[in-house]
């Protein structure tokens, strides 16, 4: 591949993304069979390594071990033994007796325990530590532990009998509403398949009753070495001498001979949808869920990146356009998205949930399956194509500049997926370049094509989730035939774009002046006070390259307000953030800022009013245009916009008055503040009170002073570029008006 010769670090950064050249690549070309950046290798005995020195945190290491056994491996009588298996690891094994091994973990700081740092799912184990290695005896000892989990654990009656009660509370816990769900679709999901009853939490009974012979007998079938894998990534001196440890600890360790083959459990295909209505009184609210399931894809070549490129951008695109759909008037859900999802080992699904008002499942899923044949019909536009597009570049822009700043955890869970599912692990770089090269070509047409998957033929399965049945199967079923019918009749008009403005600040503002300077050389900042009375404080940091945060925050908030005027104005944050506070609606605003990696948010508190943002330094300009707007606009809500607000916030309330979990907190809190209007939870009788309009008011009131605000940032930012912006957007933002309250925190009273 063609690299780029060495640059200064400066200029690298500033510049070495947009100067990364392009790579000459041939569609059938293999990706990178060796995982790029570590030691990989096999021991004699079977095991698999992997070694990476990586300094993100320093003086920690990211470890884990790897297994490929999981819930599915279980006999009928055995339903629950490979989680028992994990919780077994952490109690008791050869070298480590009565949990000395959770004394030794929690003595140097690390996390412990069983599913805490560990989980069993239905085709895997994973162990993970992370621990600190400024000793090196600790990393010795660390490997250990993980050699003891491979084969070393100790199953006696004494110790399951111990276990039990910890399994049997963990499966009581997911009994809940949650977990019902959860487990109901998985068993509809995988009807056919030895996966549809093996669920990793397993049958109370074999908890309750499986004896320790029947453990050990899974624990030494399965637990092999040649279906293993350790991984250690962290601040490493030398990867060699973390491979001889591993050595050190594993090669003595030896699996029974002749293991049996991982056996392929095939989950059938079905051309007829299924459909659930599944009522659930607990249940958090109204929701709408569609999976088509499909075979995983290989990613072996250039070119099945390159249709993992478009399938992300298919998603990415659908994505956008349900958002703009849940901010119509009179929308059919208040909330849709889509995404593509590994079930099991062979096989992957397409999915889109929804959540919608009460008794709106119908409607959810008729809009669902309306907006998938639209783009069959007529595809994605190509306005739409470009503005993810410039999104998938910035975010693999925003990688490239920190590809050395990655945590090692990333890195750990990068090996873990080449290991556990053949994902290739290419580097940054090599990802950057491709990306770079590849996306410009991948056509709207290439996109839409993948809405063919998520055909009612293709495996699919629909469910409905309410908390009082109102859709029957017959409705979900006569939904699918009517979208069929118009789709056949090509009865479904092409998407309407909207009109995007082309820049967030149309007329660059006068820039403001500064009328004091501080130098605070002892941290390395800079404080300036504006001619609009801001204060401003920046320091320059080098934690994250492609990193700026900024928060500003002026004293004064809710505890301020009446009771009569309290429940309007804490939900002027939630009102003013749906309509738009930054002088556009959401839905334009996601277009306008397509391809820029910028994040700004404000909070109504009970003292403090802030706004804070997230960008990278080419966008910083962009982030204080939005503070500006944030300071010039007055948000004004409309009808319709009250009405979709309300809905969403009374299907929020009602959820929460079904929730077991949040009454037993609510009783807690009126214990502990009594029936303060300032601490108690906001019920249905004061939700009927709130004035939107008074709401808004306040809100507008919180951003009109810049004077009694001080902002601070952050990041990599650089003094040169970054003053004239903070002058012209912040320094320009309106003047005080006579309405605004002085705060001074000398006026908090305790």
């Amino acid at each position: 591949m063609d690299l780029l010769p060495a640059e200064s670090s400066q200029i690298k950064r500033k510049h070495g993304f947009r100067s990364l050249k392009l790579v000459n690549v041939n569609v059938d070309d293999v990706l990178v069979g060796k995982p790029f950046g570590a030691d990989y290798g096999r021991l004699e005995n079977g095991l698999s390594y992997y070694v990476r020195s990586n300094s993100k945190p320093k003086m920690r290491a990211a470890l884990a071990l790897a297994v490929k056994a999981g819930s599915v491996l279980e006999e009928e009588d055995e339903r629950g033994v490979a989680h028992i298996v994990e919780h077994l690891a952490f109690s008791a094994t050869k070298k480590y007796t009565n949990h000395d091994m959770v004394k030794f973990l929690e003595s140097i700081g690390a996390e412990f325990g069983a599913c805490q740092n560990a989980v069993t799912s239905a085709d895997e184990t994973v162990y993970e530590l992370f621990i600190p290695v400024d000793k090196p005896e600790l990393l010795s000892q660390a490997i250990s532990v993980l050699a003891e989990f491979s084969s070393e654990v100790r199953v006696s009656v004494a110790d399951l009998e111990k276990e039990r009660g910890a399994v049997m509370e963990e499966y009581r816990g997911s009994r809940n509403a949650n977990g019902r769900m959860q487990d109901a679709h998985w068993i509809l999901m995988m009807e056919g398949s030895k996966y549809a009853e093996r669920l990793p939490i397993g049958l109370e009974k074999v908890i309750r009753t499986v004896s320790a012979e029947t453990v050990k007998q899974f624990y030494r079938k399965w637990y092999h070495l040649n279906n293993m894998a350790v991984i250690a990534v962290g601040d490493f001196s030398d990867t060699q001498n973390v491979v001889e440890l591993i050595r050190t600890h594993f090669g003595d360790k030896f699996s029974a001979p002749d293991p049996p083959l991982l056996p392929y459990f095939k989950v059938p295909s079905h051309v007829e949808p299924r459909f659930s209505c599944f009522a659930e009184s607990e249940a958090a609210g109204s929701a709408v869920m569609i999976s088509c399931k499909m075979s995983v894809d290989e990613l072996k070549t250039v070119k099945d990146y390159r249709n993992l490129l478009a399938e992300s951008m298919f998603f990415h695109a659908l994505n956008q356009r349900f958002f703009k759909i849940s901010r119509r008037k009179d929308p059919p859900y208040f909330s849709c998205s889509a995404a593509a999802d590994v079930l099991v080992r062979s096989v992957k699904a397409y999915v889109m949930t929804s959540s919608c008002k009460e008794k709106g499942t119908i409607k959810s899923l008729e809009s669902m399956l309306t907006e998938v044949a639209r783009v069959r019909l007529h595809g994605f536009s190509e306005r739409e194509v470009s503005a993810v597009r410039a999104l998938l570049m910035s975010e693999i822009e925003s990688a490239y500049l920190e590809r050395d700043q990655m945590q090692s955890t990333s890195l750990r869970d990068e090996y873990l997926r080449h290991f556990l599912h053949n994902e290739p692990v290419i580097g940054v770089e090599y990802e950057a370049q491709l990306q770079k090269t590849i996306l410009p070509y991948i056509s709207a047409n290439e996109v839409s094509k993948y809405a063919e998957n998520f055909r009612t033929s293709c495996s699919c399965v629909i469910k409905t989730i309410e908390p009082q049945a109102t859709a029957t199967l017959d409705d979900l079923r006569n939904v699918v035939l009517k979208i069929s019918c118009l789709e056949g009749e090509r009865s479904i008009p092409p998407w309407d774009d909207e009109n995007i403005p082309e820049e967030i600040v149309s007329v660059k503002p006068k820039p403001g002046h500064i009328v004091q300077q501080i130098e605070y050389s002892n941290v390395g900042a800079t404080e300036i006070v504006l001619s609009n009375g801001m204060r401003v404080c920046y320091k320059c940091t080098d934690f994250l390259d492609d990193q700026v945060l900024f928060t500003g925050f002026s004293y004064g908030g809710l505890s301020e307000l009446p009771e009569s005027e309290y429940f309007s104005c804490s939900m002027g944050s939630t009102i003013a953030g749906e309509i738009g506070v930054f002088g556009y609606r959401p839905s334009l605003l996601m277009d306008t800022l397509a391809g820029k990696r910028v994040e700004v948010g404000t909070k109504l508190g009970a003292y403090m009013r802030t706004f804070s943002g997230d960008c990278s330094p080419s966008d910083l300009e962009t982030a204080l245009q939005l503070v500006y707007q944030l300071f010039i606009t007055d948000v004004e809500p409309g009808e319709e916009d009250i009405k979709i607000v309300m809905q969403m916030a009374e299907e929020a309330v009602r959820a929460q008055e079904r929730d077991p979990y949040t009454a037993f907190a609510n009783r807690v809190r009126e214990l502990n503040y009594g029936n303060s209007y300032f601490f108690r939870p906001i019920r249905m009788s004061d939700l009927k009170k709130v004035d939107p309009f008074k709401a808004c008011e306040y809100f507008n009131n919180c951003f009109k002073d810049p004077s009694t605000f001080t902002v601070v940032i952050v990041g990599n930012i650089d003094p040169a570029i970054a003053s004239p912006l903070i002058l012209q957007y912040l320094g320009s933002c309106s003047q005080p008006y006579g309405g605004s309250t002085v705060f001074s925190p000398a006026m908090l009273s305790y």
